[in-house]
Formats: structure tokens, C-alpha cells, sequence
């Protein structure tokens, strides 16, 4: 495996590179636990794929905005190293499939040339920050935000409140009270608002999709630009140390919510400001307001011979921007997937010819932005020639989906060739819906809600349905979901399940129900109105299984009978219960406080310093049997199993010693002292766990 000392600019990304190198190695010679290997590299962006032996690889984009350069270095890794397709997620990240494990430090160190990290793509920490795709070109923003999206995305990364939480956490940025990045989704969403001339933002928490999926709670009306970053610390602060680490499906935070209430949640939140560095956080957007650049090169003046397909390009992907003479350009993008040879000539066009940018967006599209309108012909004869300009774009033919079982180890049925499916079927005999932006289809292969099925109008799940002795792949149908604006959201009804093969029938009978009946009402008021028992009903004859035909055994895009085939999900991390590996876990993060002390970091080295303790009293815990199902549940139970029966000498309560870290500011002097106590802690219960052992 190939060394990369001398080829990373930045040090800190070149110790993160050669640690990952380290650690595949260990792994590889049976020295680290599989299951800690696993966290680690989940940490790093490497998702285990269905197929066996090769490795899925999240790259990380803030916001999904990217450079010319930058598409280019991830075009040259996708071709070096994977298979030269590029998927565009929900989160606005780029993944990519079949990586080997052994090449994973490698095509890290050639991503980090352009400054594109892996870090925290996956596993417990704080995933991409997704913001509107128009964030900054858009005509009803109060302001642009992305300088905000981008500085809370700086201000996480490695940031070690959130580095091994319970749960995954989410964050996005609205742009306008449309709500386009979905904050009801989210675990703290954001809606650009300006009060009595200051900036800031609406803000909510608590929300998330899954197998049950929660509307977020409103946390205030109005936070100032300057204080969200403070808030969103100790929101993660309190989700790290109470959030749920055992039961998986219970461990996000829209559940620890529920669980104490938002007034006492809102308390401890309160209890951590002491513990934050600071009460507001600037953050710079002066390099964000400058004019759109000038083209590279001219372009070229073309003349477009079919005017009106030229014309429906313009209506349906091309969207004014606020600067006056400027659009963007919508891109629809079948499935989220396009591969590296389209994809160099498109990030030639933005360098040469465009401003240098472009975003890809919550729909799994691209959005091209600052193009003059004199430059629109040349652009549409440009994306003509790579087969962009399929029309429809953010359209209800324009249908979101998860990768299903082509590659996920928790999908169940197909949804990509259900999806390819619908689109087609959208095409041929519902033509209208391409200029219809209010009916979204949204489609996951498992309950995840990865292709955020249950907030859609219409979506499908896959799922698996017995007849007889056999199994079917099927679909369970989702209808009445939808973005409301503002915050503000609905999640669809599980109305009826039906085998795969029907869906695209189930999607005519819907849609034909909705076109002779609603009247110009909108679907959602229709569907309201008429009521979940009256859909049930009509889908039902598509729910008999008594009537399968031989197709019906075969999924979509498959040649084969359909064979129910569920891994191990990675989504959410994994728990480490192995007492061994936690000591060293916590000895790991004393040597990360020392680090960062000595960088003049005290807020990180105290934090480093609580991980420590927390890990160290896991440990023990585990070899009694003990629950450790959450910090705050951990630093209680060592006070009653080993402090108060004297197994272990401690001069004050554990509790009252780790809790210092809210109680105290975060300054030279308390970190030199807090991690003093640490050391000296994991001296005792090391020791203790040797005489434990020496006595079996």
C-alpha cells in the first residue's frame, strides 16, 4: 500500500491520512477489532457495499457546491479508482462504488489536493450541511446562505463534540421560506430571516425521516446570524452525553427530544453555554457579495435551429436568478447517476464559459448558476450534446431515488429500476406532469427513507411480500406528503402494499383518479379530502397476490428471482463493547487532548479530556455487565458500582468531577487541570483492570 507523507499539503489531513493507512493495516494483520475498524473508517467516508470486498466511498460537499477543479480531481478518482459513476445523494454529496479498501488512503490523498475531504461523510457525527441549490442566486432569499452553511460546516469538521455521538446528526440552510432544504427533516434546520435589519434565521430541531419518521419542534422564531453556531454546539453537546448509544433505532435525536421533553431538553442546552467558548460566533460573508466574475473565454454566439424545443428547455430548467441578466440552468439527472466523460466536458463549460461553480441539489440534479442570458443558446446547444436537457426538471417527473439493492447492504427491492420505470412511464402517457412541481415521487428501497419516500405526495418502499412459499419483491404505497414552506411539513400515509411489478400501474391509477376528479384542487387538499380509506381502496385490486405472474417474482432490472437478502446497515455506526479497545479509545483521546492543548485549543482539549473519562468508565462498566446505553447514564452508574462500594479510589464523586466541564469556562487553566484529572483517572481504572485480570 502506497505512502502519502510527502504529497499532502495540509498536516493536518496528512496525519488523518497516514492514521487511516495505519489503521487498515492493523486491521489487515488481525491486530484492531473489526468492529472498531469499522466505526473508524464509517468516520472516514468508507461504507461497506452489498457486494463483498469493495468498499462504497461518500465524498463530502458542503452544500453540494463544487469547482471546476474540484469536479475535475473527483472525475480522475472516480476513474482511477472506481468504476467513472458519479451519484449524486440526497445530502448533496458525490459517492462513489466498488473501492478497494487498500487504495481508500490513497484516493484520499489525491481528493485532498483540492481540498474535498471524506471526513464525516458517515457514521455518528455531523453528516454534509446541505443548503438551498439557488442559495445565493435566488430571488426571494432574504440572503444568501451559504457563507453560514459553510462556516458551520468548518467550524464541526473535527470538531470533537461530535465525533463519536450516538446517532448521526443533520443539518441544513433554507434560503427563502420555501423551505427547499427541508428543515422539518432535520436534527436543526434553518430558514433565512432578516429582523429589524440582522441577519439570522428561524430555527428548528428535532426533525428526521427513518422508519418513523418526527416533524421538527421550533426552537425560536429569530437566532442571529452570530449565535447559531454557539446554539447548534450545545444542542450537539447535549445529544453526545444523553443521547441514546445502544438501541440503535431509538438513537437519534428526535427521540432523546420526545424523551425528556423540549422544555428540559432546552435546559441542558442552557446548562452548556458556560462551556462554550464563546456567546456569538462571526462568521465572514464579505467574500460572498463580490460581482459575478467575468467568462474565461468568450463565448461562442450560436444559433439554435429548433426554437421550440429550445423554448421548453428555457420554461422548464432555466431559472432567473436575482442578479438581474443572470439564470441558472437545472440539469435533471435520471436517478442521480452520471459518469466521468460527460462530466469533465460539463466542468470544462463552468470553467471556460460559466462562473466557475456549480451545485448539485437535494433532488439529486445539477444546477448550473451566473450564466448571462445571451449565453443560454450556447449553453443549451452545449448540454444538448451530453444529453442534458431532458425536460422536467424538479418536475413530478423528476423522481427521486435511493441506490437501493444495486449496492446497499439494508435495501430490500429495487428502487432505482422502479424509479427508471415510473419516469418512462411519466414520459409516454402523463406528459403534462413535466411542467408540474407540486406531485413529487419519491422512492427508498428500504425503510431508511434514504430517497425520502415518506415526505413525499407520492411515494414507494421497498419491501418484500409472500405468496404461498414464494416471496415477491413489492412496494408499499405512501401518498399525502408534502413541503409545506416555513418550516413546515407533512409526512406521507402508508396506504397499501403491492408487488413491485405494479407500480407503475399504482402510479396510474393515482394520477388518473387525481386528473378526472380534483378540479383544480392540489393534491394534497385532494387527497385530504377524499381521504387515505378511499385510496386503499382503489390501489386494492394491485394488492392481490393470488394472481402472480411469473414477471412478478423479478425485480426490476433484474434477470433472476427475486431472493429477500438484508446485510448489516452501517448508516448509524456501530457500538464498541469490547473493554480492551475502549482503554485504548480513551488513552487515544487523552494523547488528542495533549495535542490540542498544546495548540492552544483548551475548548478541544477539555472535550477530548470528557471523552477520556466517559470511555475509561465504560469500560469498566462493561466487564460488570453494567448499562451504558448513554454518557450521562455512564458517569452515574461509575458513581454507584464503583465509586460509592470503593472498587475504585476517587477522592469526590465521578460525577461531579466530569461535570465540571459545564460548569466551568473553557480556559488554559481548567484544561490543564481537567486533563490532569483524566490522566490520573485512567491511571486508576488501568491499573484496576490489571488486578481484575491478574485475580482470574
Amino acid at each position: 500500500m502506497k505512502t502519502f507523507r510527502s504529497e499532502i499539503e495540509n498536516p493536518v489531513v496528512q496525519k488523518e491520512i497516514i492514521e487511516l493507512e495505519k489503521r487498515i493495516h492493523a486491521f489487515r494483520g488481525g491486530t484492531m477489532d473489526g468492529e472498531r475498524f469499522r466505526s473508524l473508517r464509517l468516520a472516514r467516508g468508507i461504507y461497506g457495499q452489498r457486494q463483498e470486498g469493495v468498499q462504497m466511498i461518500r465524498i463530502k460537499l458542503p452544500y453540494g457546491k463544487v469547482t471546476s477543479e474540484q469536479l475535475s480531481r473527483i472525475i480522475a478518482v472516480s476513474n482511477e479508482y472506481s468504476t467513472g459513476r458519479l451519484h449524486i445523494t440526497t445530502r448533496q454529496d458525490i459517492q462513489i462504488h466498488f473501492v478497494s479498501l487498500d487504495r481508500t488512503p490513497e484516493l484520499w490523498s489525491q481528493l485532498a489536493k483540492d481540498d474535498i475531504t471524506l471526513r464525516e461523510a458517515c457514521g455518528n457525527t455531523v453528516r454534509n450541511i446541505t443548503a438551498s441549490e439557488l442559495a445565493g442566486v435566488d430571488v426571494n432569499e432574504p440572503f444568501d446562505v451559504t457563507p453560514y452553511a459553510h462556516g458551520m460546516f468548518q467550524y464541526l469538521l473535527r470538531n470533537p463534540i461530535c465525533q463519536e455521538m450516538g446517532r448521526k446528526f443533520k443539518i441544513s440552510f433554507s434560503s427563502s421560506d420555501e423551505d427547499t432544504a427541508l428543515s422539518y427533516l432535520h436534527d436543526f434546520g434553518l430558514i433565512a430571516k432578516i429582523v429589524d435589519g440582522v441577519h439570522g434565521f428561524k430555527a428548528v430541531i428535532g426533525g428526521g425521516l427513518g422508519s418513523q419518521p418526527a416533524h421538527a419542534e421550533l426552537l425560536s422564531e429569530f437566532i442571529p446570524a452570530n449565535q447559531i453556531v454557539p446554539t447548534v454546539e450545545g444542542i450537539i453537546r447535549v445529544f453526545d452525553r444523553h443521547g441514546e448509544r445502544t438501541k440503535r433505532m431509538k438513537a437519534r435525536m428526535k427521540f432523546l427530544i420526545k424523551d425528556l421533553g423540549r422544555d428540559a431538553f432546552l435546559e441542558l442546552v442552557e446548562k452548556e453555554k458556560k462551556a462554550i467558548a464563546f456567546e456569538t460566533y462571526e462568521i465572514d460573508s464579505s467574500g460572498y457579495n463580490g460581482a459575478i466574475p467575468e467568462t474565461l473565454l468568450e463565448v461562442p454566439k450560436v444559433t439554435v435551429e429548433d426554437t421550440t424545443a429550445y423554448e421548453a428547455w428555457r420554461e422548464s430548467n432555466v431559472i432567473a436568478q436575482k442578479q438581474k441578466g443572470y439564470y441558472a440552468i437545472g440539469i435533471k439527472v435520471l436517478l442521480g447517476d452520471f459518469y466521468t466523460d460527460k462530466a469533465q466536458i460539463l466542468a470544462d463549460l463552468i470553467k471556460n464559459y460559466g462562473a466557475n461553480e456549480l451545485r448539485f441539489s437535494l433532488r439529486q440534479n445539477i444546477v448550473l448558476r451566473n450564466i448571462k442570458e445571451e449565453n443560454l443558446p450556447f449553453f443549451y446547444q452545449e448540454l444538448a450534446k451530453l444529453d442534458m436537457v431532458a425536460l422536467g426538471y424538479n418536475s413530478t417527473a423528476d423522481i427521486t431515488a435511493c441506490p437501493g439493492t444495486d449496492t446497499c447492504n439494508l435495501g430490500i427491492a429495487s428502487s432505482t429500476g422502479i424509479a427508471a420505470e415510473l419516469e418512462k412511464v411519466i414520459h409516454a402517457e402523463y406528459p403534462q406532469y413535466l411542467k408540474n412541481n407540486e406531485i413529487e415521487i419519491k422512492i427508498s428501497g428500504c425503510m431508511n427513507a434514504c430517497g425520502q419516500h415518506n415526505m413525499s405526495a407520492i411515494g414507494f418502499q421497498g419491501m418484500s411480500i409472500n405468496a404461498g412459499k414464494l416471496v415477491a419483491p413489492a412496494l408499499q404505497v405512501l401518498l399525502g406528503g408534502g413541503r409545506l414552506g416555513n418550516g413546515q411539513g407533512r409526512f406521507a400515509d402508508k396506504v397499501i402494499k403491492i408487488p413491485s411489478k405494479r407500480g407503475p400501474e399504482a402510479l396510474r391509477t393515482v394520477l388518473n383518479d387525481f386528473n378526472a376528479h380534483a378540479n383544480g384542487r392540489s393534491f394534497l387538499n385532494y387527497y385530504d379530502e377524499k381521504g387515505e380509506k378511499y385510496f386503499y381502496e382503489i390501489l386494492k385490486p394491485l394488492a392481490d397476490v393470488t394472481n402472480l405472474a411469473e414477471a412478478d417474482y423479478i425485480d426490476w432490472g433484474n434477470a433472476d428471482n427475486y431472493v429477500k437478502a438484508v446485510g448489516v446497515g452501517e448508516c448509524a455506526g456501530v457500538v464498541i463493547d469490547l473493554v480492551a479497545t475502549l482503554l485504548l479509545e480513551a488513552k487515544d483521546k487523552l494523547t488528542n487532548a495533549k495535542e490540542s492543548l498544546e495548540e492552544n485549543k483548551y475548548a478541544d482539549a477539555i472535550y477530548h479530556a470528557y471523552a477520556g473519562f466517559v470511555n475509561g468508565a465504560k469500560a469498566l462498566l462493561i466487564s460488570e455487565d453494567q448499562k451504558t446505553n448513554t454518557h450521562f447514564g455512564i458517569i452515574e452508574s461509575f458513581d454507584k458500582v464503583f465509586v460509592a462500594t470503593g472498587k475504585v479510589d476517587f477522592k469526590t464523586s465521578f460525577s461531579a468531577t466530569v461535570y465540571q466541564i459545564n460548569s466551568s469556562e473553557p480556559t488554559q487553566e481548567f484544561a490543564i487541570q481537567y486533563l490532569n484529572e483524566a490522566i490520573a483517572f485512567f491511571n486508576t481504572i488501568e491499573a484496576f483492570r490489571a488486578q481484575e485480570l491478574a485475580n482470574v
